[in-house]
């Protein structure tokens, strides 16, 4: 094969497979490839946190042959791939437009080159490790910020590391309270609030926070810490996406010439305004 042949995509998942192996997932977990022919050529490499119907017209119209997102397409069940439903008119678009749909979700949590690894990074931390073991797996990280600064600073600054969204940071905690500890979990965390107190960080950054576990945590923690940050849930995974790309070109070594990779630009966060919003918070 001359060396400006394109890459097959059985060769681009050989890559991808050895960064966010398949049997890393939750069991619960559906990934891997979802359409597309492992002979297919693969040209160009579209990266997404989800594979939205705007995110599939993105990656179709800059010529795509794969897409590469973190959440699955089709997590549950499906009877139907009619376009009538949106899940159908995604699959429809994939395989019209020849592009194939490739999915590391819970398996690119937990790798070393993963979204709690690339979030542990926006938020500037060092010497981080794990945050629990979920089925044998190192989920979420934790770590220490070069110096304790006060929680506002800490979050201000996060902030503009993170994409913007319609909502925000919500945080829970006093602004001037130092923080020097900081775990972190990409996406729905509030499972793992056990393991953050166990840890004893003092400020946990993760997304989709739920209104009695937060209550819980600050009634219990009497209003120490931890502090809670909801970044967002695709906020807090799309910092990864950057990562992936490099770590995608990385592992095809030379032959990443024979490939351009865009990451998408659609901003796939649900919420698009508030009102109301107090910018003083609660006393």
């Amino acid at each position: 094969m001359s060396d400006d042949a394109p890459l097959t995509l059985r060769e681009v998942l050989d890559v991808l497979e050895r960064l966010y192996p398949p049997g890393t997932a939750q069991s619960w977990d559906r990934v891997g490839l979802v359409t597309g022919d492992l002979d297919q050529p693969v040209r160009r490499v579209h990266l997404a946190v989800d594979p939205t119907l705007a995110v599939v017209a993105e990656a179709r119209d800059l010529g795509a042959d794969l897409l590469l997102t973190h959440h699955p397409l089709l997590l549950r069940g499906v009877h139907s791939v009619a376009t009538t439903s949106a899940k159908g008119a995604t699959v429809t678009d994939l395989v019209v437009g020849d592009v194939a749909l490739y999915v590391a979700h819970t398996n690119a949590d937990v790798a070393a080159e993963g979204v709690c690894v690339a979030l542990a990074e926006a938020c500037g931390l060092d010497a981080v490790e794990p945050l629990s073991l979920v089925e044998d797996q190192p989920l979420g990280r934790v770590g220490d910020l070069p110096a304790a600064m006060p929680l506002r600073a800490f979050v201000e600054g996060l902030a503009a590391r993170l994409p913007a969204t319609a909502v925000g940071l919500r945080v829970a905690g006093p602004p001037e309270a130092e923080v020097r500890r900081v775990a972190v979990l990409g996406g729905a965390g509030d499972d793992q609030l056990d393991a953050v107190r166990a840890s004893r960080a003092d400020v946990y950054v993760t997304a989709d926070l739920r209104h009695h576990r937060v209550l819980e945590v600050r009634e219990e923690s009497r209003g120490g810490p931890p502090y809670l940050v909801d970044a967002g849930h695709w906020a807090s995974e799309q910092v990864w996406l950057a990562r992936a790309e490099r770590a995608l070109r990385a592992g095809l070594g030379d032959a990443a010439t024979r490939v351009e990779t865009h990451i998408s630009t659609v901003r796939t966060d649900p919420w698009t305004f508030v009102v109301g919003a107090d910018e003083r918070g609660t006393p």
